[in-house]
Formats: structure tokens, C-alpha cells, sequence
């Protein structure tokens, strides 16, 4: 098993860049735990550790002795950019090798095909606490500028932060030669008649609005998630056979101060 160590940047009492109405500490955590949890649940072969689940302070000596301590295989530090220009670049400590240069080439790679339309600031190196304390290979990623509006509100899609973190897992696994998990091995059911019942609750002419209602039922637990319908992008938490299924979920996301729809389709 490879150890990966993954660090939300800033936390607690230092928000990091701010902009735009966002703040670097909060989209950090988002795309770390996301990354985590991609490589968990995707792949085989991989263990994980967080400098932070939640808001905490944290110092960057605290950070990099905790990876040290673990024995962490590689260390992957989160960010957002700030100062007034725009795209994804990312770094590596300024006199590493090959063992780390792999990393940064596979991370940045992946990272990039998912992203379309973002500026490539390049493959860089710099002398940061987090990339020269660390004993393992490390990569710091910078995904876009907070206070650049365009990339802000690439930002505020839920669409996007998944592409990022789906671009780091892909990355990272590519780099440790990991293989990935065998979900789709059962063979798939006859089709059947009948009906499927969808939770719905939202639908939205503005894709931005459907993803930030996405974001935000995620954050309430639910597995939400957005399609195009025509000229409408309705966000939908879950599709059952049985209608009764789909009532529970209902009451739940009602609960959780939605108003939910439940739309019977034919299989």
C-alpha cells in the first residue's frame, strides 16, 4: 500500500486567498477530501491521510512533520492562486529528481486534460516550507486565481472543483501505477419494465445555479448531482425502482429544507 498524504492548504484562522466570495481554506478542503476519497474508492493500492479534516489551524512545520512521521510516499499540498493573473500551474522543490519530477509530470498532466479553457502556467519549482521539509516526493498545486473573476467563477461550479480533484486522484494514481477497482465486473441486468422514480429539487436554465445547489446538498450528505433536461439542468439526489424509496429520500431532502419533486419516467 502507498502512503499518500494529502493537505488542504490554510485552515482556521487563516483563510489563505480570498476573493470574489470565496476563500482559499474552504475550496482547499473541498477538492482534498474529494482527491482522498477518489483514490479510496477508484483504486486499489492506496492509503490516506489528511493535515486537516475540517477548519483546523495549522502551522506548515505541523503539516510536513505529520506527513514525515507517517512515512508518507508522497506528499500533495492543495491550493488557490491569488494576485491577479490566471490558470493552473503547479511546484516541486527546486533541486529534486526524477522521483519527484514523476509526480509533478503525471499530476499536472491529468490535471489539464480535465480542465478545458484554462491558461497552463507551466511546471514549476519553488523553495516552499511544505516541498523542502518534506522527506517524501511533493507536488503544490495552485488551481486558478481567487481574484480573477473568470477563474472565480469556475470556482463556484461544483462541475469543476470535481474535475480538479478527479485530476489529482488521476494523477497520483498514474504516478504509483495503481490499478483501478473493478466496479462494473457483475453483468448488468436484463432490462426491465416498469418505472423509475427521480428526486428532484431544482431545475435551472443556468447551469452555475443547478451546480451551486449541487454543492451545497453535498455538504448536506446527499449524493447530488446534475443533467441537462432540454433548456433545463435539474439537480437530482437519486433514482429509485420503488417508489416507496424514493418517498424516504423525499422526506429526508425535506427535512433538509429542499422541496423536493419526485418525477416518474419509464425505465
Amino acid at each position: 500500500m502507498v502512503k499518500v498524504f494529502i493537505d488542504a492548504g490554510h485552515g482556521g484562522n487563516d483563510p489563505g486567498a480570498v476573493g470574489n466570495g470565496l476563500r482559499e481554506k474552504d475550496l482547499t478542503l473541498t477538492i482534498a477530501k474529494r482527491v482522498g476519497a477518489i483514490l479510496a474508492n477508484d483504486y486499489k493500492g492506496a492509503t490516506i491521510k489528511y493535515s486537516r479534516t475540517g477548519d483546523q489551524s495549522l502551522s506548515l512545520k505541523q503539516r510536513t512533520d505529520a506527513a514525515n512521521a507517517w512515512g508518507a510516499d508522497l506528499f500533495v499540498s492543495v491550493h488557490i492562486n491569488a494576485g491577479g493573473g490566471t490558470g493552473y500551474e503547479d511546484y516541486v522543490y527546486t533541486t529534486v529528481g526524477a522521483g519527484t519530477q514523476k509526480f509533478q509530470d503525471a499530476i499536472h498532466s491529468e490535471i489539464m486534460k480535465r480542465i478545458d479553457g484554462v491558461r497552463d502556467r507551466g511546471k514549476k519549482r519553488a523553495n516552499y516550507h511544505v516541498l523542502r521539509e518534506s522527506r517524501m516526493p511533493a507536488v503544490l498545486t495552485e488551481s486558478l486565481f481567487i481574484d480573477k473573476a473568470a477563474d472565480a467563477a469556475k470556482l463556484k461550479q461544483a462541475s469543476f472543483i470535481e474535475a480538479v480533484a478527479q485530476g489529482h486522484a488521476a494523477g497520483i494514481a498514474k504516478a504509483f501505477k495503481l490499478a483501478k477497482k473493478q466496479t462494473a465486473s457483475k453483468p448488468k441486468p436484463a432490462p426491465s419494465k416498469g418505472s423509475l422514480f427521480k428526486v428532484q429539487i431544482g431545475a435551472f436554465s443556468k447551469k452555475a445555479n443547478a451546480d451551486a445547489l449541487v454543492k451545497q446538498a453535498k455538504a448536506k450528505g446527499f449524493d447530488a448531482f446534475a443533467s441537462k433536461d432540454g433548456a433545463l439542468y435539474k439537480v437530482q439526489l437519486g433514482a429509485f425502482s420503488k417508489k416507496d424509496n424514493a418517498d424516504d429520500l423525499a422526506a429526508k431532502a425535506k427535512k433538509a429544507g429542499y422541496a423536493p419533486y419526485i418525477a416518474k419516467e419509464a425505465k
